[in-house]
């Protein structure tokens, strides 16, 4: 990658920073910190990276939690390895018995609970490439949790966002009180810069890291969690929690403008990502005009028409994934890209809570990991006396019996969450990602198309003006975005809308190791934090 680290063609409040023995990138400041320390203590990127991982479930609970998922790409010793580690539905749940009392799948409560796979990320991980133990990695997730911290200001708007939300839908059921009795203080969603203490949440981190985390799934906290879904009707139990393992997967990937963009296999999302770019390689770019956007909005509608219909469970796929990234069925589809906007889906990508973070150290080994509680707070459903915030990823499971995603015991969903790659001659070049639910592969493809087509800068190709296809023909774009190009997308039939709020639009970060061996890194202004370098 050839970019001027000066360049600077938006409005920018950061410029990208270069780092000689380690870069840890997040949305939360301390969280990053907390990454760099463990960096200076004789830790690597992979020990950096759950330490990191770890401190966002604390300092930013907004968007993901010790009971949500991770997924990562880890490029240790020369070598790339996938980690794939989100939990299946309960194995007691029944598709008939949900479609008697619902039409849809519900999105909070315990019905859409499925079992958390953040905590044997982080043990699978350090037990597989850590220097340091895992409890030394958590330590200072669990500092901030006992003694407490100031609540950053995007977070506590996200919070009080959560917070109205839950007191008007949930406020006076029995299943939801933990949350209030955990997430409010006086009854109130934390201030900006508010201190904040999290003591369970500090005991359950404690124990996961002193045994492995098997005190999470096969010990007194499996038990807490067991004993809570059955009081209010779930379906998790302590033998669907021991059973649980995370996967270590082989990655996909296409090639890109002569490098190869990574991502993990599904059940998550990232293959769309790789089947617009699969799309959008076949047309020619000169310049961020009417002609490329118009093509990439087409591409990425046709990504999420594939995606949407095939990507489920691994196991219950029946499409082979490489058949669908393919260099001829990239050609195929590309073809069908007329000069009109074109109808490709009826489904409805949304915005959603997700953390990224990206670390890199001195002996050149990176991590890109993402983790997740989904929507936000995720179920709205804390465990009680433990701190536990647990996803509701069953939330995207589908009733229709004949839905490649339909609801099954064990199985698991269509999951949204994704951390990138990019390598080149079989090297790794750079981590990124993009948080936002259903926006991420729509990040992911314009992040590398800023990075590989227009050579900007790190922190300028996260900082560009983005815009996210929200359904059908509707797209919504920043405030920054071009008004010609609004007006001439408009004009090809795109229903273009422009959003002042930046937040659904994704943030992410980036790290791209150069030729001399040092670092240069990005992260947007859309977050909280800055980069943590030394």
């Amino acid at each position: 990658m050839n970019f001027d680290p000066n360049h600077q063609p938006y409005p920018s409040q950061r410029l990208t920073l270069g780092a000689a023995n380690g870069v840890v990138a997040t949305g939360n400041p301390l969280a990053a910190q907390a990454g760099l320390d463990i960096l200076k203590r004789g830790g690597n990127a992979v020990d950096a990276a759950i330490a990191t991982a770890a401190c966002l479930t604390v300092v930013e609970p907004t968007a993901n939690g010790i009971g949500g998922d991770n997924f990562a790409l880890v490029w240790m010793k020369e070598k790339l390895y996938g980690m794939n580690s989100n939990g299946p539905s309960p194995q007691g749940i029944s598709l008939d018995e949900i479609r008697a009392h619902h039409e849809t799948m519900p999105v909070h409560g315990w019905i859409p609970v499925t079992v958390p796979g953040a905590p044997k990320g982080w043990a699978s991980l350090s037990e597989r490439f850590g220097n340091l133990t895992l409890l030394e990695c958590l330590e200072p997730a669990i500092l901030y949790a006992e003694k407490g911290f100031p609540v950053a200001a995007n977070t506590a708007k996200m919070w009080k966002r959560a917070y109205e939300r839950n007191l008007k839908l949930y406020g006076d059921k029995e299943e939801f009180k933990e949350w209030f009795r955990t997430f409010t203080f006086n009854g109130l969603p934390p201030e900006p810069f508010q201190m904040v203490k999290l003591p369970y949440h500090a005991a359950t981190l404690q124990r996961i890291g002193e045994s492995g985390a098997d005190a999470f799934y096969k010990g007194k906290l499996a038990t807490a969690m067991e004993e809570d879904a059955i009081a209010h009707g779930g379906y998790l139990r302590k033998k669907d929690l021991e059973h649980f393992t995370s996967e270590w997967v082989e990655p996909l990937s296409v090639n890109y403008r002569g490098y190869d963009v990574v991502e993990l296999p599904p059940s998550g999302q990232g293959m769309v990502a790789l089947m617009a770019l699969n799309i959008f390689r076949n047309h020619d770019v000169s310049e961020n005009d009417v002609s490329y956007y118009h093509h990439m909005f087409e591409s990425m509608k046709m990504a999420f028409a594939d995606g949407m219909h095939y990507i489920t469970d691994r196991d219950h796929m029946k499409m082979d994934p490489k058949q669908m990234l393919s260099e001829a069925y990239g050609k195929r589809r590309h073809k069908q890209i007329t000069e009109e906007a074109v109808l490709h889906s009826h489904d409805d990508p949304s915005s959603s809570g997700t953390v990224y973070l990206n670390t890199a150290d001195k002996d050149g080994n990176m991590v890109s990991m993402i983790q997740s509680n989904y929507m936000g707070f995720g179920s709205g459903v804390v465990v009680k006396g433990t701190g536990i915030s647990l996803q509701n990823r069953g939330a995207d499971f589908k009733l229709d019996p004949k839905h490649v995603n339909v609801l099954a015991p064990g199985k698991k969903t269509y999951h949204t969450i994704i951390p990138g790659m990019l390598m080149k001659e079989g090297k790794c070049k750079a981590v990124f990602g993009v948080m936002g639910g259903y926006m991420q592969p729509q990040g992911h493809f314009q992040v590398v198309s800023n990075l590989l087509d227009f050579n900007l800068n790190p922190q300028m190709a996260l900082d560009a003006p983005r815009w996210q296809w929200m359904k059908e023909k509707t797209f919504k774009v920043e405030s920054l975005f071009d008004a010609d190009i609004v007006s001439k997308l408009r004009e090809r039939g795109h229903d273009v809308e422009v959003e002042p709020d930046s937040t659904h639009f994704g943030r992410g970060q980036i790290i791209v190791k150069l030729e001399n061996g040092t670092y240069a890194a990005g992260t947007e202004s859309r977050t909280d934090s800055n980069l943590a370098v030394y």
